[in-house]
């Protein structure tokens, strides 16, 4: 098994929250996108080979848990494995932590589908990168 790597790094600013102080579900949700996109290239589907490929991701399942909440000025760290590959999707955790506490602010886990952006439809992950994104499965528990 392989550890979970670094995606994401960021603050919480006052813009992220709502009138009662909370970061808000957006700011969570762009974080946990940044985090995913930083992921899935690192495992070799970059900009670049997915345009060669007219290929992209479409996400069909992200269930998120909050767990702590972070006030305005938390430094935030995530990062990402993968809990599964399967045929032509990934089911992808992100762990959001606060970088100063270590305490779990909330998780993502992702499903999503390599899609061909030009016949809009699903199509088998390549297998010149199974090998990378197998490598990267990781437990719950890591």
């Amino acid at each position: 098994m392989s550890a979970y790597m670094e995606t994401f790094r960021g603050v919480v600013y006052p813009w992220n929250c709502d009138h009662q102080g909370h970061m808000t579900t957006m700011h969570y949700v762009g974080m946990f996108d940044h985090a995913f996109w930083h992921h899935i290239s690192a495992l070799g589907f970059t900009r670049a080979y997915l345009e060669a490929h007219h290929g992209g991701f479409v996400d069909v399942r992200d269930t998120l848990e909050y767990k702590v909440e972070q006030p305005v000025g938390s430094l935030l760290v995530i990062d990402s494995g993968l809990l599964k590959v399967g045929n032509t999707s990934i089911t992808a955790l992100h762990r959001m932590r606060n970088a100063e506490t270590g305490d779990l602010a909330a998780t993502s886990e992702k499903i999503s589908v390599f899609f061909d952006m030009e016949a809009r439809s699903k199509m088998p992950l390549p297998e010149e990168l199974r090998a990378r994104m197998v490598a990267n499965i990781v437990t719950r528990d890591d």
